[in-house]
């Protein structure tokens, strides 16, 4: 699949119709991964968190109860991926290539929204935005995917610390 430079019209209808996104990350200074940086951090999301600002740029709230690392690795300079998938019968994988950083809520792109969103109930209070800036995107089918039913979003209380 080609590589493009923004993000298009038509990845960002499946990255703002999506229920979950996953975000890969790596610390540079680590070493001993692919490409001379450390072991790669991989993180399933709520996609409702997910908003495309413009055509280079994504920003997610990140909540509390889980590893702080892709902030760890921002903050590092490490690499940063974001896969989108759809689970229904029109199925497509977007990934999203770039760097990122860590904000307060009040200081990122996601600032004008920070009241309506407190308004809804969240899962957990958040921690961070992850804004990123986004250097490259490639979509490929999705054939290999399952088809998956939506049955609803996490409560705090079904919040599972079973394998903790």
């Amino acid at each position: 699949m080609p590589m493009i430079d923004h993000i298009t019209d038509e990845q960002a209808d499946l990255i703002r119709n999506a229920r979950v996104f996953f975000v890969a990350s790596a610390d540079p200074a680590m070493g001993d991964g692919p490409n001379g940086e450390g072991p790669v951090n991989l993180s399933p999301k709520g996609a409702a968190d997910l908003q495309v600002v413009d055509r280079h740029t994504i920003a997610y709230f990140d909540y509390s109860g889980s590893g702080n690392e892709t902030a760890r690795h921002t903050a590092a300079g490490g690499p940063i991926t974001v896969m989108v998938t759809s689970f229904d019968e029109d199925a497509a994988i977007v990934r999203l290539y770039g760097t990122a950083k860590s904000l307060p809520l009040e200081e990122s792109v996601l600032a004008d929204q920070a009241e309506a969103l407190r308004a809804v109930e969240m899962p957990t209070p958040e921690r961070q935005v992850i804004e990123i800036s986004v250097d490259r995107t490639q979509t490929s089918c999705g054939y290999g995917v399952p088809i998956y039913e939506y049955k609803g979003d996490r409560s705090r209380d079904e919040r599972g610390r079973r394998y903790k």
